[in-house]
């Protein structure tokens, strides 16, 4: 989950501000277009989102992506998953609402570079979360989170989830 990009070194991911221009972000997808064009600093102001972009060094903003609070219904969750958890009703969660990557800058692996520096932010955070919890917006987002071993909830294939602890292990093992 890195950059391919050769400057790696000089890319930032920043809490969005109003430094960051967002008025030519084009991802290709129109409803995550839309969303950052237009809604996200709302969902910042009234803490429904947390939102975070990838800076090139020249300041523009090349992709984004959104954290909230969420929960789980236990019995959403894969039985063998669901039985090593207590029996509460809830299972609490980290979502990861929206990611997208401007289409100027497709293939250099800034979508894998956001995802990785979402995960890392979620195991950082000192709020209980079971795990990551993503909405896939179309298959070709379902194969990007399961290529990064996310599974599918059962009964809702493009919602998917992968446990911190698995993470935490993923991170731990690349000494990230």
């Amino acid at each position: 989950m890195t950059a391919t990009d050769p400057g790696l070194r000089s890319l930032r991911v920043e809490v969005l501000g109003p430094q960051h221009d967002r008025s030519h972000f084009a991802s290709g997808v129109e409803v995550l277009d839309r969303y950052f064009q237009t809604h996200i600093g709302q969902d910042a102001r009234k803490n429904i989102a947390a939102p975070f972009v990838l800076v090139l060094p020249d300041g523009t903003v090349a992709g984004y992506y959104t954290l909230s609070a969420t929960a789980l219904h236990l019995a959403d969750l894969p039985a063998e998953t669901a039985r090593k958890l207590p029996r509460y009703p809830l299972v609490p969660a980290t979502l990861l609402g929206r990611l997208a990557v401007d289409k100027r800058y497709h293939g250099h692996g800034y979508g894998g570079y956001l995802l990785a520096d979402a995960l890392r932010r979620c195991l950082r955070s000192k709020i209980a979360s079971f795990a990551v919890i993503v909405d896939a917006y179309d298959d070709n987002a379902r194969r990007f989170y399961e290529a990064m071993s996310f599974l599918a909830l059962p009964d809702t294939p493009r919602k998917l989830f992968r446990p911190l602890a698995d993470i935490a292990r993923l991170f731990e093992e690349s000494g990230a």
